[in-house]
C-alpha cells in the first residue's frame, strides 16, 4: 500500500466525502451522495472551510480519497483555559478498513491538535460501532465519560 497522504480537504472533494459517509453500516443511510449533492453538504463545508478553529482533512491513497475526518478547535474554561480538540465524522472507506489507515487518520488529527496547542483531543461514537472502541482504546483514547445527544426538532 502506498503510503497516505493527509491534507486539508477541498470543494472538490465533497463528493468522494459525502460517499465516505454513506459508505457507513451504521448511519449512512442518512447520507445522500450522488450528484448533484444536496445544498446542506455544499453549505456545511464552506461554514468549515471558512472556520479557522475548524478542519476537514481526507486521506489520500494513489490519488484516491479513502478516509476523512473533521477536527474542532474549542477553547474551554475548565484545566484554567485549555483547549481541545473534538473530532468527529471519522471515515474509513470500507476497502481500507483493518490496513493502518483509520490509525494513521488519527495520528494526524492528534498532531494537527498539539500544533494548535490542545491539551486533549476527544471524540464520540456511536453505541453499535463495538469494532470502533475497541479501535480507539487501542490506539490510547480512555472511554472517561458518557456523552448524551439529543435531537433538536
Amino acid at each position: 500500500m502506498t503510503e497516505p497522504v493527509f491534507r486539508r480537504a477541498t470543494r472538490d472533494d465533497l463528493p468522494a466525502i459525502v460517499a465516505l459517509l454513506a459508505d457507513d453500516d451504521v448511519n449512512g443511510w442518512r447520507e445522500a451522495p450522488g450528484e448533484p449533492l444536496a445544498e446542506g453538504y455544499i453549505h456545511a463545508f464552506a461554514a468549515i472551510d471558512a472556520d479557522p478553529n475548524n478542519e476537514l482533512v481526507v486521506c489520500e491513497i494513489d490519488g484516491a480519497v479513502v478516509a476523512t475526518a473533521q477536527i474542532t478547535f474549542a477553547p474551554n474554561l475548565t484545566q484554567q483555559g485549555a483547549w481541545r480538540a473534538i473530532i468527529e465524522g471519522v471515515r474509513v472507506s470500507s476497502k481500507r478498513r483493518s490496513q493502518g489507515v483509520g490509525e494513521k487518520l488519527i495520528a494526524h488529527m492528534n498532531d494537527l491538535a498539539r500544533a494548535r496547542g490542545c491539551r486533549s483531543t476527544q471524540l464520540t461514537t456511536s453505541n453499535p460501532r463495538k469494532r470502533a472502541h475497541a479501535f480507539y482504546a487501542r490506539i490510547g483514547f480512555a472511554q472517561s465519560h458518557l456523552g448524551f445527544k439529543r435531537e433538536l426538532k
